[in-house]
């Protein structure tokens, strides 16, 4: 695996943790960060020994906090747009489009780029401490890595319209009941319970996951062929040798062993 100055990264019962290491910064987004967190995303991609992954921050406060401010400064809009370009690009689009279930999960503070991240996740979780927002309008600015598209996929037009309008925060509770997060934890029951998910996920099919991934994300963009691309899929997975393990062990009444073929 790579070098990581920005990252702390573990490899565990096919389960890779990437956690953001910058607790004194609250784990803000900046360029090193997003460089190495796309080179962490291609290690999944490409990596067989990895079958999913989560994504989360190191200390007690934070998940990530929102980008790293003092890099905005000399900006201009050609620069702005290049830096939103990059992030989405190396990023947040290739988390969303994993064909390995990537989650969250959310420790402390998830503002902005933080929030932009964990919604890019496959699903999330949170710890009782967690606060979810997009406070870019206090900036004089709009989420740039996904926000204004996923958060209205996840939680209804209207309350994200209210959150991104006013840049308000919203508790793990309130994040739950909107469908932003999954479950609950206490901060210290945290991965175990993501890792939990993640082990059952790793014993079902990985072709059947990467088609579910896919699907369910051509739902979420409103695409108009999505039944026809399930039907598709649904019957292209008759010719895996993991359908035919799947058929075979439940006929025999055992576990099967999916090999991702």
């Amino acid at each position: 695996m790579a070098n990581y100055t920005a990252l702390l990264i573990s490899l565990e019962n096919n389960i890779l943790t990437i956690t953001i290491n910058r607790p004194d910064k609250l784990n803000a987004l900046n360029k090193t960060v997003i460089e190495e967190l796309g080179t962490a995303i291609d290690e999944i991609y490409n990596n067989p020994e990895i079958k999913s992954a989560i994504i989360t921050g190191s200390g007690p406060k934070a998940f990530v906090a929102g980008a790293d401010i003092s890099e905005f400064v000399a900006l201009d809009g050609k620069g702005g747009k290049a830096l939103a370009q990059k992030g989405q690009d190396t990023v947040f689009s290739k988390i969303e489009n994993s064909p390995k279930p990537i989650v969250a999960a959310v420790n402390g503070f998830a503002l902005g780029g933080g929030c932009e991240l964990a919604m890019a996740c496959h699903f999330r979780l949170c710890s009782e401490n967690a606060k979810f927002g997009q406070p870019e309008v206090n900036l004089g600015l709009i989420p740039g890595y996904g926000g204004t598209q996923r958060l209205p996929q996840l939680i209804g037009k209207g309350k994200a319209m209210e959150l991104m309008m006013t840049g308000n925060m919203i508790d793990a509770h309130e994040a739950k009941q909107l469908g932003l997060v999954n479950y609950i934890t206490t901060a210290d029951t945290l991965l175990d319970k993501t890792k939990e998910l993640l082990q059952l996920i790793n014993t079902k099919a990985p072709v059947a996951i990467k088609h579910v991934i896919a699907l369910a994300n051509m739902a979420a963009r409103g695409a108009s062929d999505g039944l026809q691309n399930e039907v598709d899929a649904f019957g292209e997975l008759f010719d895996t040798q993991d359908a035919k393990e799947g058929a075979s062990a439940f006929l025999e009444k055992r576990k099967p062993n999916f090999k991702g073929a």
